[in-house]
């Protein structure tokens, strides 16, 4: 019987590790770490190259609640993304050989819509109010029933919801600051098997971990205009502390002291964006963009009985920061259609060192095209699609490695690649404004 329970709480800690394993937004939306970063039609079409300096329009606020100032009068952007991941990870040498024969994860992509909106309000010539929604972190994989790394995963799900209202005011012709509180919500249901001894892996009963949390944080950021046509962007989110609580259930009455109320401390990783746009002619303009995510202050987590009252695991997360380097450019092909095209290459905090099935992320190239409509002078219409190469990588769980389930080894390969849809509109309240005149006299 102790070792029937040692298994189980072993499989159980690694349900709470897999809480703060957490990769790819809904659908693994591709985010290094389980972030989501689309949050902007417009900006998706750049691959986010110059986001925090509104090139994402009035959803740009995601990176930067400063570009509000940028839009004058009631304007408000909704969008919506389909996220369609192909993912299959496959067992290779140094697999258990009692889980090898269970073959593959199959697809564990999941195809999922990820809405994100902002509107901006503007009081007066000096101030202005905003507020986005979206889904800052998520996670949505379901490989197989069975599969060789089933005691590390079967399925995974998780949601969250930011509201983020911010307060924007325009100091000078050139430089505006805004900051605002940042609410979140969070909530995780993860499952995998538990290694029964006797048992064949073909017919391990699943246990679950199920956790949410309400958390606030902030965010501020600035945008400087030295001179017609250029655009310089700078924005932080901060991190959000989160006490998720939840409970833990295992699939056999005899492991029943197993279950019960647990918590996890869990911070969020802090934001830092930087984005530049560039005019190059009156229909003509170049973004770059930078971000940084501070993925590696979560470090290693403890799970708690809160029943018992004493820890059940440590989480070694021990994430590297992430890094997004962006280029991109647009065109006003017309008075009422701009294209434009980015490409970005981001670093993942993912690597071997702490990769696992929940969490088979990598290095990625993002290669984008996008295009908005003006319809008419209250509504455009927006429209973007990104293809994820993703590098080939590799995954090893089990002894001696930080991720470790009864000291089962699995050792797989996995391939990935995404494919990205948004849609979006703009949608301008009240009569157009009339168009501001040209000052006589400039001071930069």
């Amino acid at each position: 019987m102790n070792r029937r329970l040692r298994a189980a709480a072993l499989a159980a800690s690694a349900l709470g590790a897999a809480a703060s394993g957490m990769t790819w937004g809904a659908g693994e939306a591709r985010a290094g770490g389980f972030a989501i970063r689309e949050q902007s039609t417009q900006a998706q079409g750049l691959s986010f190259a110059g986001a925090a300096a509104g090139s994402g329009g009035v959803s740009s606020m995601f990176w930067n609640p400063a570009v509000i100032t940028m839009r004058p009068g009631f304007v408000s952007e909704q969008n919506l993304t389909y996220i369609g991941l192909s993912s299959t990870i496959r067992p290779a040498p140094g697999t258990n050989p009692a889980f090898a024969p269970l073959g593959g994860s199959g697809d564990i992509g999941q195809g999922a819509v990820v809405p994100a909106g902002a509107t901006s309000y503007q009081l007066n010539d000096r101030l202005w109010l905003g507020l986005s929604t979206g889904a800052p972190f998520g996670l949505v994989t379901k490989p197989n029933q069975v599969w060789a790394g089933e005691a590390y995963g079967r399925s995974s799900r998780i949601f969250t919801l930011a509201i983020n209202p911010v307060i924007g005011v325009k100091v000078t012709d050139w430089l505006s600051l805004a900051v605002g509180p940042n609410i979140e919500y969070f909530r995780l249901t993860l499952r995998q098997a538990v290694p029964i001894p006797g048992l064949s892996p073909a017919v391990y009963p699943s246990s679950f971990l199920k956790g949410e949390s309400w958390g606030a944080g902030f965010t501020a950021g600035a945008t400087l205009t030295p001179r017609d046509g250029t655009v310089l962007g700078i924005g932080y989110r901060s991190s959000i502390h989160h006490e998720i609580e939840g409970s833990i259930g295992v699939p056999l009455v005899a492991l029943a002291p197993l279950a019960g109320q647990v918590r996890a401390r869990l911070n969020t990783p802090e934001k830092l964006s930087v984005g530049l746009t560039q005019a190059l002619s009156p229909v003509a303009r170049v973004n770059v963009g930078f971000e940084w995510d501070n993925w590696s202050r979560l470090g290693t987590v403890g799970i708690v009985s809160t029943t018992r009252g004493i820890p059940v695991n440590n989480l070694p997360l021990n994430y590297k920061d992430g890094f997004l380097y962006a280029v991109g450019a647009e065109v006003d092909a017309s008075p009422n259609l701009t294209v434009r095209g980015g490409f970005a290459y981001e670093v993942s905090p993912i690597d071997f060192a702490n990769r696992s099935v929940r969490l088979p992320d990598g290095n990625r190239y993002i290669a984008s095209l996008g295009a908005s409509y003006r319809w008419s002078e209250k509504l455009t219409l927006n429209l973007a699609y990104s293809h994820f190469f993703l590098d080939r990588s590799r995954i090893l769980a089990g002894l001696g490695r930080d991720y470790n389930v009864s000291n089962i080894a699995f050792a797989g390969v996995v391939d990935s690649s995404a494919d990205i849809v948004s849609v979006g509109f703009r949608y301008l309240f009240g009569e157009p404004p009339a168009p501001a005149p040209a000052p006589l006299v400039r001071k930069y």
